[in-house]
């Protein structure tokens, strides 16, 4: 069992990481902005909320992310978490972290957000890759700031196997009668023989394959500065993750 409302006043050192994907930049460069506060883990992406790997990742992008697992090869090596391009080497090396790293079970996310156009959210799990196969995603929830109308939100979740043999991709985002400012719950009940996705109690998708090695959550909100104009600063509140 497994459960964070994020009552602070600090994040649980044991537990996760406050930067994305810190071994292809660093810690510090990669750090999330974020506070603990009555409603839960706060994050945001301020004005000077700096580019991700800005040498390396196109388009721009900026991230303030949270992950419940981390571990990379020595710098230099090739050895690390979701590489976006050929040939990416470490920068930092990250010692082995293991806060929330189930294999199977039911994982939930209760979560609102605030996006604009430009900016965007998610949950999912992805596997350690201490082997390279051991590499697909469970997304529980992706929506976009520009896939929003109102009274709806084009609400992403499934499968990415990406050099995962044994998986194929099943994702889709559909439309649907939600409005992301409000609470939610995005979860998935993980099985050898598949996953259901729900929302808010209801399964809304069930994929025919499944990951078969524990996995780490990272609860990320994105901005995207080349897609138009400065907008208020998007913001992702998670109150409760829990895994059973």
């Amino acid at each position: 069992m497994f459960e964070d409302t994020f009552r602070g006043p600090e994040l649980d050192p044991t537990v996760w990481t406050p930067a994305y994907l810190p071994a292809w930049s660093s810690r510090a460069a990669a750090a999330a902005s974020y506070v603990l506060d009555d409603e839960g883990l706060r994050l945001t992406i301020p004005a000077d909320h700096p580019v991700w790997c800005p040498d390396l990742h196109d388009p721009p992008l900026r991230v303030s992310a949270v992950q419940s697992g981390n571990w990379s090869g020595p710098v230099g090596s090739t050895l690390g978490q979701q590489p976006f391009r050929e040939g990416l080497l470490v920068r930092e090396a990250q010692p082995e972290s293991r806060g929330f790293v189930p294999r199977y079970g039911r994982i939930e996310v209760e979560c609102r957000a605030r996006l604009g156009p430009r900016s965007m959210f998610s949950a999912w799990m992805i596997g350690m890759e201490d082997r390279p196969e051991r590499c697909g995603e469970i997304c529980l929830v992706e929506v976009f700031g520009d896939a929003l109308e109102p009274g709806t939100a084009a609400v992403g979740c499934g499968l990415h196997p990406f050099r995962d043999p044994a998986l194929r991709e099943e994702f889709s985002a559909e439309r649907r009668a939600l409005d992301v400012a409000r609470w939610h719950r995005y979860a998935v009940d993980w099985r050898p023989d598949g996953v259901d996705f729900s929302l808010d109690g209801e399964v809304v998708r069930r994929s025919t394959r499944s990951p078969d090695y524990p996995m780490l959550l990272i609860l990320g909100l994105f901005d995207f500065p080349d897609r138009g104009a400065p907008e208020p600063p998007p913001e992702l509140v998670v109150r409760r993750v829990t895994g059973a």
